[in-house]
């Protein structure tokens, strides 16, 4: 092979977790099926995300032709709006980006792109190369901001003037507002997903992180429906060694695992709600009172809200130095046996241990298709962005999760939580740790080999990452 059969990519995206892991995971799984690809990572960081520093530790990237060039931080204004901070980072970091990328030419293929930072489409647009978005949610969440952009330009209506959305590739009508994504419950967020949709088409093509076994109508409807780019589902891109979190070696873990060694097989609910998940003193104690009552052996992930002066950011969960400070008077002593009550949880290492038999979550994508390629069970509790659409996908179109409380919503500037009573998390573990569900047991057990099919050889997703590399050497050579 000579230099001139080896060709670039600049991979743009937010160094904040559900977006940055599978990211490196996509550019692994290319470099490793093609030796004429490298790949260049740009992440941008900012105080307003929850900084991922995945991919620094230069151990989990298996090839010098993957490298990293970190963009300037962002220094956000406090008295702006997160979205609007958001905003600023991506305009400010187009000229670091085009001046690295020029660099590459002519060897440079194309530009994958984050789908949030699809504005740097103009940058692809001035260097003459193609642009890919790299979408880290569903097909059928895909599909519903492309209906929901049809809906506006095509017939002026917006998704609230509406009980239920029919959205190509789905089954079922989409309640609104119940699950309806939290940006499309207000003007502003509407508009912000629109422009994202008509960006959308503006790429080569969209890698979307699913695979076609999951969510076969969504995908279909995608790939048939006229005036969106080819779709490429290349999933599940899971980093399945963990993150590299320091902490992952401490005592604190080691004991952690050591306690779920000792537990029986699927016994015990695993409760994690994200890198951005928390909940306020009186929803923590009504979960402490219904992991009590229900008598289920339990891990619980619990960290503390954001404090005031922290909501410039978007999301900015820390650890409590003593949870005895938001739990139930004597909850810590009396639970002694049964559970365990830690901070930030190694959840890739958690739900791969054959003592987990259910998992409670936010319902983030990432989380999704690492339950489904554990087999376990998922307890769906929404929480914000597209969390309450996955909920009901999970629960309703492919009835693989128990219903927690589909609707929810943290609280934010737009919606105030509702506490959802212990009663009702009580009869949702009792739902999510019952064996006798024979049905969603047995499409979870199909639904984990089918994830794990897909990346073998002449797997769904193992083809469809050939078509994509095609593509991409065949743009390189016009």
């Amino acid at each position: 092979m000579t230099d001139t059969d080896r060709v670039e990519l600049v991979f743009i995206t937010v160094a904040a977790a559900g977006h940055i892991v599978s990211t490196v995971e996509l550019a692994k799984l290319l470099i490793d099926r093609d030796e004429r690809l490298s790949i260049t990572i740009l992440p941008m960081k900012s105080a307003i995300l929850n900084f991922s520093n995945y991919g620094t530790n230069h151990s989990n990237i298996p090839s010098s032709r993957i490298r990293f060039i970190h963009l300037p931080d962002h220094e956000p204004d406090p008295s702006l709006d997160p979205r609007k901070n958001f905003t600023s980072m991506i305009e400010d970091n187009k000229l670091h980006v085009k001046e690295i990328a020029s660099k590459l030419s002519p060897k440079l293929a194309g530009i994958v792109l984050d789908l949030m930072c699809t504005p740097m489409i103009d940058v692809a647009i001035e260097l003459g190369v193609p642009s890919y978005l790299y979408y880290a949610a569903g097909a059928a969440f895909l599909g519903m901001m492309f209906h929901v952009q049809d809906l506006h330009d095509e017939q002026g209506k917006e998704p609230t003037e509406f009980d239920e959305l029919v959205v190509p590739g789905m089954a079922n009508p989409l309640p609104v507002p119940k699950s309806l994504p939290s940006p499309l419950l207000y003007k502003e967020g509407i508009q912000t997903v629109l422009n994202m949709a008509r960006k959308f088409r503006e790429t080569k093509g969209i890698i979307i992180n699913t695979f076609t076994e999951l969510e076969p109508y969504a995908v279909n409807s995608l790939a048939s429906e006229d005036g969106i780019p080819p779709v490429y589902p290349v999933g599940p891109l899971l980093n399945l060694k963990g993150n590299g979190h320091n902490e992952l070696s401490s005592n604190k873990f080691k004991e952690v695992m050591q306690w779920l060694d000792d537990q029986p097989p699927s016994s015990v609910v695993f409760l994690c709600f994200g890198s951005m998940g928390s909940f306020d003193v009186e929803q923590v104690k009504e979960i402490a009172y219904a992991l009590e009552n229900s008598g289920h052996r339990f891990l619980w992930s619990l960290r503390r809200p954001p404090m005031e002066e922290e909501k410039h950011r978007i999301g900015s969960p820390t650890e409590y130095s003593d949870h005895q400070e938001v739990l139930p008077d004597g909850f810590l002593d009396r639970t002694a046996d049964a559970g365990r009550v830690i901070g930030w949880a190694p959840q890739v290492e958690v739900l791969g241990h054959p003592s987990v038999g259910g998992f409670v979550s936010h319902c983030g994508w990432n989380s999704v298709l690492e339950a489904i390629w554990h087999g376990v069970p998922i307890g769906a509790w929404p929480l914000y962005a597209e969390q309450q659409f996955n909920a009901f996908e999970l629960v309703v179109e492919l009835g693989l999760a128990v219903e927690f409380r589909l609707g929810y919503r943290s609280s934010d500037q737009h919606h105030k939580a509702v506490i959802v009573n212990a009663g009702d998390i009580e009869r949702g573990i009792r739902s999510l740790m019952d064996r006798s569900e024979e049905e969603r047991m047995k499409l979870l057990d199909v639904m984990r080999e089918y994830s794990k099919r897909a990346l073998e050889e002449d797997g769904s997703s193992y083809n469809t990452i050939g078509c994509l590399i095609q593509d991409i050497i065949g743009t390189n050579n016009h």
